[in-house]
């Protein structure tokens, strides 16, 4: 892989952390706009070198940063404004679309202590989530809403309500347009709380753990639609308009087209437990109707999967089966590995697709990186850094240093091999000077037309610490 330089140039400073980043042309405009959603609620757009208010939905938005009892470090959330998806017609149709989480939907959470799994009791290992109707942790909902000719956005209508059991792993950049089907997709993770604690990723009536695929074009206006947990208990009319695409995701920072000759190669990274993170590449997929699994679970009978994705999570975490790690009371330098889930790893292990590439949260070579989780995973089809035209570029949100020094994300890249096997990555240098404060990089965009790349970084981990964002193109 040949070294990439790069520099960073800021665009816009001072924002809540960006979680997402795109570009769309405004009605009875011409110029692709850069748009920024906040965590917090806030989408901006960058207009004639200013930065300009398109939608503050703040007041919808949960209250941030008092996720759970027992969980570390308040302040940290992964609720909040999570995705943005313009419709491929936005500037004549003006419709757009919204993934948050629901204000005043605050619960207890689907457990009561802080979970692992303990390969010796197997109690740990086949919990079920009971009593969802009360013991959850917020409500996602996902929105059409349309730019009126006044220039005011209004909500249109609610295409999804879900339940979610923890407050993590809800996705993130979690809505975008395919290209090749003109659906909008929707990546949520597996629920949250580590380990995926009700194998929620693997069930695939769960909505939970899936790369869902959503036709707008069915005009289903039910004005409260229920929520829900599970695709059965969807009304049939909504049922009718979604596709699965994938299961045994973790936790996906968006999906990402690549068009190659009349094709597409899709990208999605699966943020890892507690080894490693990995980035998986696909072309060819059989979508299932939800429609189908709903027939086939009334008729007890299994789903066709043949030609269906499986990222292999929670038997799998990228290459890996699924390990705990704990510390040898022998020697402080080393680590025990145990495999948590030995029988779903097995169950999974032919059906799962292997990763295009994996980066671990320790690695002794010398030219790569510890990582701590994947927060944007993008492909890049231009020409200004030719060393990265046709990769996937990809972003860590905190590189494993030595104590002491101040935190930096990571970037690198990687690209598909004409053989399919698993790939080596790079690591992308960048020459920006962010001082002695911390850098979180926290998100990863790129234009319509994949030639320009954004990152979103932050000063702090806390949604609570206000104002500390940074949005910068990548350059030459």
């Amino acid at each position: 892989m040949v070294k990439v330089k790069v520099r960073l140039r800021p665009l816009v400073s001072k924002l809540n952390l960006p979680t997402v980043l795109k570009t769309a042309i405004l009605p009875g405009d011409s110029i692709e706009r850069l748009f920024i959603a906040t965590q917090v609620g806030e989408i901006f757009y960058i207009g004639n070198g200013a930065i300009k208010t398109f939608l503050d939905i703040r007041p919808q938005i949960i209250k941030l940063g008092t996720s759970e009892p027992g969980v570390s470090g308040a302040g940290y959330d992964e609720r909040g404004l999570l995705g943005l998806a313009f419709h491929p017609e936005f500037t004549y149709n003006g419709l757009f679309y919204l993934h948050y989480s629901v204000a005043g939907t605050q619960g207890p959470g689907a457990l009561s202590k802080h979970f692992k799994p303990d390969p010796c009791d197997p109690g740990t290992l086949n919990l079920k989530w009971i009593n969802r109707e009360t013991q959850y942790n917020h409500i996602d909902t996902v929105e059409e809403w349309i730019l009126q000719s006044n220039g005011q956005p209004q909500k249109r209508r609610t295409l999804l309500n879900l339940r979610r059991p923890f407050f993590n792993h809800n996705g993130v950049n979690s809505l975008n347009f395919s290209p090749e089907t003109g659906k909008l997709v929707l990546t949520t993770g597996d629920g949250g709380a580590g380990y995926d604690p009700f194998n929620l990723s693997q069930d695939i009536m769960e909505i939970a753990g899936k790369i869902i695929e959503i036709d707008v074009a069915k005009d289903t206006f039910i004005n409260h639609p229920p929520v829900v947990t599970r695709f059965n208990e969807l009304p049939a009319p909504i049922q009718e308009t979604l596709t699965v695409i994938a299961k045994g995701v973790r936790n996906i920072p968006g999906i990402s087209f690549q068009r190659f000759h009349n094709q597409y190669i899709k990208y999605v990274g699966n943020v890892g437990q507690d080894l490693v993170e990995s980035i998986f590449s696909f072309v060819h997929y059989k979508p299932i109707p939800v429609t189908q699994l709903v027939q086939a679970s009334l008729m007890n009978s299994e789903p066709d999967q043949e030609g269906f994705i499986n990222f292999g999570w929670r038997g799998w975490e990228g290459a890996f089966p699924t390990s705990i790690i704990r510390g040898c009371s022998a020697n402080q330098n080393s680590d025990e590995k145990t495999i948590a889930y030995y029988n779903e790893a097995i169950i999974t292990s032919v059906k799962r697709l292997p990763p295009l590439t994996s980066y671990f949260h320790k690695d002794p070579r010398p030219d790569k990186f510890g990582g701590t989780a994947l927060t944007g995973v993008q492909a890049f089809m231009g020409n200004g850094i030719p060393a990265l035209t046709g990769s996937v570029v990809f972003t860590d949100l905190a590189r494993k240093e030595e104590s002491g020094s101040p935190v930096r994300g990571v970037l690198a890249y990687t690209r598909v091999r004409s053989d399919g096997k698993l790939n080596n990555f790079s690591v992308i240098e960048t020459n920006y000077d962010f001082g002695s404060g911390s850098a979180y990089y926290v998100s990863l965009g790129t234009n319509t037309d994949q030639t320009r790349l954004y990152l979103g970084v932050y000063g702090s981990m806390k949604v609570t610490d206000f104002n500390q964002g940074t949005v910068f193109e990548i350059v030459p």
